[in-house]
C-alpha cells in the first residue's frame, strides 16, 4: 500500500504513522529523515542538500524531489510506503505522480487526518514544562496535580514561546493555507480520504484501518 499522511500540527498524524507502520510493515518516509540519510550516505543529492542545509536554506525541489525518487526506488518500499511531510506543494505532488508512473506504482490513499482549529489551538497551547527537570504536562490530557507545579520535583512549570497562542495561530494558519491545494489536488485524483481526528486514539486508527483493510 502507497499513503500518503497529513493533517494539521496537532493532528495527531505521528502517533497514527507509528501504528500504520507497526501493523502494516511498510516504511514510514519522512522529509527530514530522507535527507538525513541521502547525506549519511553521501549520495550526490544528498551533499547537494547538505550544501543548502549548512547555510539554512530550503533545499530546492528538484533535489528534494529526486532524493525522493532514490527514496522510493529502495527494496523496502517493494510493498509500499507512508509519505509523511512530502509532497508540500502541488509542483511536489504532481512531480510524485510522474515518480511513481516511472516506478509503475500509484498512490492508494492521500489520507487527512482532519481536526478543528480551535480544538488544536486547545491541544498546541497547552503544553507546560517543568524549568527544574523537564517534566512535560498538558493542561487538557496530563494535567499537574497541582496548578503550575511539578508533580515529580515541584519545580515551577512554564510554556515554551513557540506554544503561546499568537505563534500557535500563525502556525496553524500558514499550514491550512500551505495544505488546501493538496487536498484539493488530492480530492481531484480520487485519493483522499479525510478521517475525523477528534477521537480517542484507536478509534483515529480504527477508522484510517478500515480504509486500509480493502487493499490487502
Amino acid at each position: 500500500m502507497n499513503l500518503i499522511l497529513m493533517g494539521l500540527p496537532g493532528a495527531g498524524k505521528g502517533t497514527q504513522a507509528e501504528k500504520i507502520v507497526e501493523k502494516y510493515n511498510i516504511p514510514h518516509i519522512s522529509t527530514g529523515d530522507m535527507f538525513r540519510q541521502a547525506v549519511k550516505d553521501e549520495t550526490e543529492l544528498g551533499l547537494k542538500a547538505k550544501s543548502f542545509m549548512d547555510k539554512g536554506e530550503l533545499v530546492p525541489d528538484d533535489v528534494t524531489i529526486g532524493i525522493v525518487r532514490e527514496r522510493l526506488s529502495k527494496d523496502d518500499c517493494s510493498n509500499g510506503f507512508l509519505l509523511d511531510g512530502f509532497p508540500r506543494t502541488v509542483h511536489q505532488a504532481e512531480s510524485l505522480e510522474q515518480i511513481l508512473t516511472d516506478l509503475n506504482k500509484k498512490i492508494d490513499y492521500c489520507i487527512n487526518i482532519q481536526v478543528d482549529k480551535e480544538i488544536l489551538m486547545k491541544r498546541l497551547t497547552g503544553r507546560r514544562i517543568c524549568k527544574s527537570c523537564g517534566a512535560t504536562y498538558h493542561l487538557v490530557f496530563n494535567p499537574p496535580a497541582q496548578d503550575n507545579m511539578c508533580d515529580k520535583c515541584g519545580g515551577e512549570l512554564y510554556q515554551r514561546a513557540d506554544d503561546n497562542a499568537e505563534t500557535v495561530e500563525n502556525r496553524l494558519e500558514v499550514n491550512i493555507k500551505q495544505q488546501q491545494p493538496l487536498l484539493d489536488f488530492y480530492q481531484g485524483k480520487g485519493y483522499l480520504v479525510t478521517i475525523d481526528g477528534d477521537q480517542p486514539i484507536d478509534q483515529v486508527f480504527d477508522n484510517i484501518d478500515a480504509y486500509l483493510r480493502k487493499l490487502k
